[in-house]
């Protein structure tokens, strides 16, 4: 496959924003006082992407994984900060684990990589080193920087992940993903996974075996009781403030797991207002407090279409587990807004106190809070459709 670059100017600011868009990637960026938000050319114009984001161990690295068009899936890279970006040598492919052993039967076998989706760094311990979660519901790693990838083989060759995937089913309207890949900061064998129809999983011995995570979680589309797996997370994040500490949005609500004391999910966004409901697509945790978490909620209801609420959009917080839920909606449109802001387009940046959070919205604008969400501007307009937001700080 042909190398393909493209560049964009130097920028000497403080901190950014990278932008994935179903047209390409755009960066905005700012001062350390998180003012005065300008925006660069976009970059890799006209792919469709679908995660973008900066390396936090080294961030001047940025990784972008791109979909459609006549590439096909393929992850691009840039060392520069944005200025130029080339395309991986060895993409996701199904059947590239490292050991190359035959596939067993009951994994990704007969699958082709259909969308490049979530990307998540490895652990701070271990430079270079990726992980990427696909439609069909695969699991990817690189170790240098995203220029080669390998399927985990725990993963896609588990006699169970027939069961797990559906068989790899495009089970909703948007496709089955793997995503909110999310890696123990204390120990790099600890993982989490989340697929869309298939619930979260973990391993503890790097990916070499997993098991569900998914009880407690409500599956309201399913008769009886739910079963083990099959479920629908939108998001899921450990907690940086407390890595016991599991939080979830899920098509059937929002959910807190405190591992520590087991492995049952509890619903707290049944204390969210009846008339907004607890349906949503991201959940962004506080840099430090683990009792803080934002979402933003959506109109889920009957043919679900996926619009703020009202069309008064409106992000919830709790500062105490849930227990409570407060509207922050001062700056955004008071009316008429029928948009909604995808998983992982909403972001917070990492200051303990006055943290920003950053979102992007369907109908292609950026907006941007220095308070916690007490008031939001819009940075940025007329962009695309916004995929991702990803905070990024370069000093």
């Amino acid at each position: 496959m042909a190398k393909k670059k493209q560049s964009t100017r130097r920028s000497k600011a403080a901190v950014g924003l990278v932008v994935g868009t179903t047209k390409g990637v755009f960066l905005l960026e700012a001062s350390r006082s998180r003012r005065g938000w300008t925006q660069r050319a976009p970059a890799l114009l006209g792919s469709k992407v679908f995660d973008a984001r900066a390396d936090p161990r080294r961030p001047e690295h940025m990784l972008a994984t791109v979909s459609g068009g006549h590439l096909g899936p393929t992850v691009f890279r840039s060392t520069n900060r944005g200025r130029t970006w080339t395309e991986a040598k060895s993409p996701p492919r199904f059947g590239t684990s490292k050991s190359k052993k035959p596939t067993k039967r009951g994994g990704t076998r007969g699958h082709t990589v259909a969308v490049n989706f979530y990307l998540a760094p490895g652990h701070s311990d271990e430079e270079g080193t990726w992980y990427l979660g696909t439609a069909p519901q695969g699991l990817f790693r690189s170790e240098d920087g995203g220029d080669t990838w390998s399927e985990v083989e725990g993963w896609g060759h588990h006699p169970k992940w027939h069961s797990w995937t559906k068989g790899g089913a495009d089970a909703s309207p948007d496709g089955a993903f793997l995503h909110s890949i999310q890696v123990d900061p204390r120990d790099a064998k600890h993982l989490f996974v989340n697929l869309s129809m298939g619930g979260t999983f973990e391993s503890l011995d790097a990916g070499a075996s997993w098991s569900p995570l998914n009880a407690g979680v409500a599956m309201d589309f399913f008769p009886g009781e739910p079963p083990e797996f099959g479920h629908d997370p939108h998001s899921m994040v450990q907690h940086p403030g407390d890595p016991d500490r599991l939080y979830q949005q899920n098509h059937c609500g929002i959910y807190r797991l405190d591992r520590a004391l087991g492995t049952t999910w509890r619903r707290i966004g049944e204390r969210m207002p009846k008339s907004i409901g607890d349906i949503g697509f991201p959940m962004v945790p506080h840099p430090t407090d683990p009792e803080r978490v934002w979402v933003f909620p959506m109109d889920g209801t009957e043919l679900w279409p996926r619009t703020s609420k009202q069309g008064k959009p409106a992000v919830y917080a709790t500062t105490n587990g849930g227990k409570r839920w407060q509207r922050l909606d001062a700056g955004f449109p008071e009316r008429d807004a029928w948009w909604t802001v995808l998983r992982q387009a909403m972001c917070a940046d990492d200051r303990a106190r006055g943290t920003g959070l950053y979102l992007g919205t369907t109908s292609g604008e950026v907006w941007a809070s220095r308070d916690e969400g007490q008031s939001f501007a819009c940075i940025a307009r007329h962009l695309p459709r916004v995929q991702s937001v990803r905070f990024v700080r370069w000093s």
